[in-house]
């Protein structure tokens, strides 16, 4: 089966910061690290080869450096990596970013499932797996935390609920987003390594898989971070001193009025 795995660069969680004038995520100079999310999707196509056959290609959009992450996926068990990168990407919300993805996937050719991590921890919305299903007009399921059989065209799978979790058949082609509980991922072997080392990444631009400049980037992307700021402090803040017992006296006397 041939398998397209979505993964995405993101700033590691400790480093995130805003640029002040775009608004958008600063990258320059921030340790970058593959989405965690997308690790475990990674992990679980590799998986899903290992045991039916077939191949994984994993496709991220950003800039150049974003090649790092297709080759740890390699070095973890991936066998083809594709970058789409293009100034004209930059500022992407999730609609252009899906938009991308769809022309990309396209591009590549047949399919019988496509794998995201449930949500990227630099934006946090989980939309743009759902948004890249829509456009490919094929079936999805989201926060899958197993699978259970692939068997001829269709696929079972276990989507965790807040209080259990559902059994859930569909047909394929399909896309999963998956969360962590699904798997845990490798660590690279030195033949993985080595592997990912020699490496040729197929670089595709907006070009390449026919985008309507309209659609992609920041211009395409329908919403923006018009203003960032802090939220204003609410109500009258008091700070308890002395020992724990005078504290909590204190405490006892604050809320008095109100019991």
């Amino acid at each position: 089966m041939k398998i397209i795995v979505c993964v995405k660069q993101v700033p590691d969680a400790k480093d995130v910061r805003l640029d002040p004038v775009t608004n958008t995520l600063a990258r320059e100079g921030v340790e970058s690290i593959m989405n965690p999310y997308d690790q475990h999707a990674l992990e679980e196509a590799v998986r899903l080869v290992e045991a039916h056959g077939g191949e994984v290609t994993v496709v991220t959009m950003g800039p150049p450096q974003a090649e790092d992450v297709l080759r740890q996926a390699i070095s973890c068990g991936a066998d083809n990596g594709v970058l789409v990168t293009d100034r004209a990407f930059a500022g992407a919300d999730t609609w252009a970013t899906s938009y991308t993805l769809e022309r990309t996937v396209r591009t590549l050719g047949n399919f019988d499932l496509v794998l995201c991590g449930k949500q990227a921890i630099d934006g946090d919305t989980a939309q743009v797996g759902p948004g890249l299903a829509t456009r490919l007009d094929i079936p999805y399921v989201t926060c899958v935390q197993k699978v259970r059989e692939i068997s001829g065209a269709a696929i079972v799978v276990e989507r965790m609920m807040d209080d259990g979790y559902d059994v859930v058949k569909t047909d394929l082609p399909a896309l999963l987003t998956v969360v962590k509980d699904i798997n845990e991922p490798r660590v690279p072997s030195l033949k993985g390594k080595m592997k990912a080392k020699k490496a040729v990444i197929r670089r595709l631009t907006a070009a390449d898989i026919g985008a309507d400049p309209a659609c992609i980037g920041l211009p395409g992307s329908p919403t923006q971070v018009m203003r960032v700021f802090p939220p204003q402090a609410r109500g009258a803040r008091a700070v308890l001193t002395g020992s724990i017992d005078e504290q909590i006296d204190q405490l006892v006397a604050k809320l008095a009025p109100y019991l």
